[in-house]
């Protein structure tokens, strides 16, 4: 009788999708380098077996084993939520150059300065090259230990060696294990490292944090189940151009997930930048044509940033829209509102519109202030005083109400702003807010074309 023979299957790491033959691209998720070779199934029973520890209520369990500890840097305490838990597995995943390195050498320093052990791994550079930083920006400790290995369980004996209650690996695309197929920085050895992290972490109550690389378009490198298993994951983000960073947390298990950390980027390392609004205005000494400043949410904190733009005559068929710091395609939006609502005439100009400072402004909040910058530019008129606006812009024309109205006035208050524009259906609470009596004025219009007239944009003014 002739043995039949059971063909392997392939299938997907990341989603399960199987094929029946090795393809270099998922079909389904469309990941690169997921597909792996498997067997023919086996049915296995499975047998129960008896549990280290017992099951206790949720009442009974101690709380205390999870209190927060400090790193020391305000602004990374800010975006974790108060601190690191004992066990917490952070990715910082971020662009090269943009200063990942230096922060977690920093917050390692300072962590080990206050007499905790700490455990800086390096699979990219050598220890002499991180004692030369860790010289050059002051992060030099007795309690900081530094390995430079490639190899998990020559890293799992260095943390059974010192017992850190905190340890950062940089980076985890570099380390590899022989338990693994593939090479260093594939989906399944950083699945296998990863996963081996988290649960010496959780057994040891030991704090992690690993840096991750990203790809092209910006998501994290490496399988989407390194996202999972993670407890935090932070997004480095800084222009290369620009001293300004920010740490923004997109999952937090133990904390808020919309909130931002500030940094910026100097010759001694990085340092926190506490009140960042200042970074993303200009002063100006009379009403120049074109500006207008406007605040935004990034998380739970209130920033300003001041929009300029610049219209002029365009000898070209299709008029250039160059944006730099703003989204394209909203700005597009908004320009067709103002030609077709407000009857600006837009169709035959070139309009360049930028941030300051090389900040970036996706909330819709910054409709109005895009709208006011491109029609203050093109009218050749300058908004008097010192006045943000804030509302998002819709296709009819009419301003809406968006959220954190509260906090986004008291923020320009604070800095010195005296009127605000805003729209109509947020003008009643902002009514009774105690900003009002600081000496903020609230100007509301229900429509862009009210607000523009509140502005007073189309006054007669002589061209420069």
């Amino acid at each position: 009788m002739a043995r039949t023979s059971v063909k392997p299957t392939y299938h997907c790491t990341e989603c399960g999708w199987t094929t029946v033959r090795w393809v270099g691209r998922c079909g389904e998720c469309q990941t690169w380098g997921s597909v792996v070779e498997h067997g023919a199934p086996k049915l296995t029973s499975v047998k129960s077996s008896v549990p280290m520890s017992k099951a206790i209520p949720i009442g009974q369990v101690d709380a205390d084993a999870a209190t927060r500890t400090l790193t020391g840097v305000g602004e990374l305490d800010r975006v974790l939520g108060d601190g690191l838990v004992p066990g917490a597995v952070v990715l910082l995943a971020g662009e090269p150059g943009v200063g990942k390195s230096t922060l977690l050498l920093e917050v390692a320093a300072r962590w080990a300065k206050a007499g905790r052990k700490t455990l800086y791994v390096t699979g990219e550079e050598s220890a002499a090259q991180v004692r030369l930083r860790a010289g050059r920006t002051d992060a030099l400790a007795d309690q900081l230990y530094l390995a430079a290995e490639n190899d998990l369980s020559t890293v799992l004996g260095h943390i059974e060696e010192v017992a850190p209650s905190l340890m950062v690996l940089d980076s985890v695309q570099t380390v590899g294990t022989a338990e693994a197929d593939g090479s260093p920085g594939g989906v399944t050895q950083v699945r296998e490292v990863t996963g081996a992290l988290v649960r010496v972490a959780k057994r040891r109550g030991m704090a992690v944090v690993i840096v991750g690389h990203v790809t092209k378009d910006g998501s994290i490198a490496g399988p989407r189940m390194l996202e999972h298993l993670v407890d935090v994951v932070l997004a480095f983000e800084g222009d290369r151009h620009s001293g300004f960073r920010m740490v923004r947390a997109t999952k937090n298990r133990f904390g808020p997930a919309d909130e931002v950390g500030c940094f910026e980027m100097g010759e001694h390392g990085i340092v926190e930048v506490p009140d960042p609004s200042g970074l993303f205005t200009s002063r100006h000494d009379e009403p120049v044509p074109g500006t207008c400043v406007t605040v935004t949410m990034e998380g739970r904190r209130p920033l300003l940033a001041e929009l300029q733009a610049l219209v002029a005559p365009s000898p070209l068929q299709s008029p250039r829209r160059t944006t730099h710091g703003v989204d394209s395609s909203r700005l597009a939006m908004v320009l067709a509102v103002l030609e077709r609502r407000a009857r600006i005439p837009l169709y035959n100009r070139d309009v360049y519109v930028s941030t300051v400072g090389g900040a970036k402004v996706n909330d819709p909040s910054a409709d109005l202030a895009q709208a006011v910058a491109v029609a203050s530019a093109a009218l050749n008129t300058g908004v008097l005083g010192r006045v943000i606006a804030i509302g998002e812009v819709g296709l009819a024309g009419e301003l809406r109400r968006v959220p954190g109205t509260d906090r986004r006035l008291s923020e320009a208050a604070r800095l010195g702003f005296d009127t605000a524009l805003v729209p109509a259906e947020s003008s009643r609470a902002a009514d009774r807010m105690p900003r009002v009596s600081h000496g903020i004025r609230v100007i509301s219009a229900a429509t862009i074309t009210q607000a523009l007239d509140a502005l007073d944009l189309r006054r007669s003014r002589a061209a420069d």
